[in-house]
């Protein structure tokens, strides 16, 4: 089956084309994002193979689907990048990544945590200019500590067993409760007392219309002052203006992201040799106490051949006219 691959990077490629080893698909690679400015590329593809930062709205599933494409399979789990109601209405199935390694994430949430606390960067770029002063690396203990875990799913509930395994005391809020993050000893709350007793909140949720800036100036105000943020899920889970004036008056004590609400134009590339128009990443990384990567928390060898194998074995269940198991849920 002929699918065009968009935002594919190196490893993208050689991981996806392991997984299609024994299935015999079409592969055409672009490093373009799929927006509607490029979907042409796609003429003569069934189907097209997306990632986070594409842009797959009204229009650009209008030229796809005129294009003969039927189906879009998405590299991640999350879908906010696309128009599912648009694809309905040209007949285009979407489908996603439901289930890989949860552990990269929650692992990497907590590393993240550990870097922003004890300030582990900023003490690696010291000593490799010969500073070993420890004047300014003071960090918490973890332990005894309250961590709060905003979305308790299967990356929510794993972090929440590590930091329960760190000695700390575990809450967390959800509209669908979990009895494997309350075996993990989390004790679900209101989202106000979990922001008013939280040393640390994690972010563990999906982009969604009711999610979105769920963490706001509001929310911030609210927070118990001095607590450390982290977030690995979605950029717009978090008002970053919000966030950055929460970090001058040192109601926010750390920012730890590993992705941005504008980070479509600047993820997944190399502009160290270029000037960063955007004021606002530029402020957050001036921060000493905010640490930012670029949505990485994903990237593990178990992770990413997971997600390429289900990402084949759906475009494979399209082509022989199977149920679609991984199908997003229709508008």
């Amino acid at each position: 089956m002929k699918t065009a691959v968009f935002s594919a990077r190196r490893y993208d490629r050689t991981m996806l084309e392991r997984a299609n080893a024994g299935a015999g698909h079409e592969l055409r690679f672009f490093e373009d994002r799929l927006t509607a400015d490029s979907a042409s590329l796609a003429k003569g593809c069934e189907a097209v193979c997306v990632f986070v930062n594409d842009s797959v709205d009204a229009a650009a599933l209008a030229i796809l689907a005129a294009q003969g494409t039927r189906l879009v399979a998405t590299r991640s789990t999350g879908y906010n990048q696309i128009d599912v109601a648009a694809a309905e209405r040209h007949g285009i199935a979407v489908v996603r990544v439901t289930d890989y390694s949860p552990h990269s994430v929650a692992e990497f949430a907590v590393g993240l945590l550990l870097a922003v606390n004890r300030k582990i960067a900023r003490a690696s770029a010291r000593t490799r200019d010969g500073n070993f002063d420890l004047e300014g690396l003071m960090g918490f203990d973890l332990h005894g500590k309250t961590v709060g875990v905003i979305g308790t799913g299967k990356i929510g509930t794993i972090f929440a067993r590590i930091m329960a395994g760190f000695g700390c005391t575990v809450v967390g809020h959800d509209p669908y409760r979990s009895a494997a993050f309350e075996e993990a000893g989390g004790r679900y709350v209101s989202v106000d007392e979990l922001l008013s007793c939280s040393d640390v909140v994690s972010l563990h949720c999906p982009l969604t219309d009711a999610t979105r800036y769920i963490v706001n100036a509001d929310a911030l105000a609210r927070a118990k002052r001095g607590s450390i943020l982290v977030n690995t899920s979605r950029g717009g889970l978090v008002d970053t203006e919000a966030a950055i004036a929460a970090l001058k008056t040192g109601q926010l004590g750390g920012l730890a992201i590993d992705v941005y609400e504008q980070e479509a134009n600047l993820f997944f590339q190399d502009l160290s040799s270029t000037i960063i128009c955007d004021d606002v990443i530029q402020r957050l990384v001036s921060f000493p106490n905010v640490i930012v990567t670029g949505h990485q928390a994903f990237f593990t060898v178990e992770a990413i051949g997971q997600i390429m194998q289900t990402t084949i074995d759906s475009i494979s269940a399209f082509e022989r006219g199977e149920e679609l198991v991984n199908r997003v849920p229709r508008a």
